[in-house]
């Protein structure tokens, strides 16, 4: 049986570039999952921000409403004041 040197060196370029494929999808299958983690990161700290502002939200002082009062009871003041009682 002859070794033809063509073929030999055709299935050494094919061992090569299998071999550069298997690198590249290991290499991509990493960078996958560090994006995958790194989402679920974000996802976290996306969701401890909100319940942080919810928290906030609950309380805060209602302003409108604290300024409305203080405005009837200055005008049921000033009011009083003109009637001379």
């Amino acid at each position: 049986m002859t070794i033809h040197p063509e073929r030999d060196a055709k299935a050494a370029e094919l061992a090569e570039l299998r071999r550069n494929l298997d690198v590249g999808v290991v290499r991509i299958d990493g960078h996958l999952a560090l994006l995958s983690r790194r989402s679920d990161q974000t996802e976290h700290e996306i969701a401890e921000v909100a319940q942080r502002v919810r928290a906030l939200e609950q309380g805060r002082w209602p302003l409108p409403s604290i300024a409305a009062l203080t405005g009837v009871a200055a005008l049921a003041l000033a009011v009083w004041q003109a009637t001379g009682r």
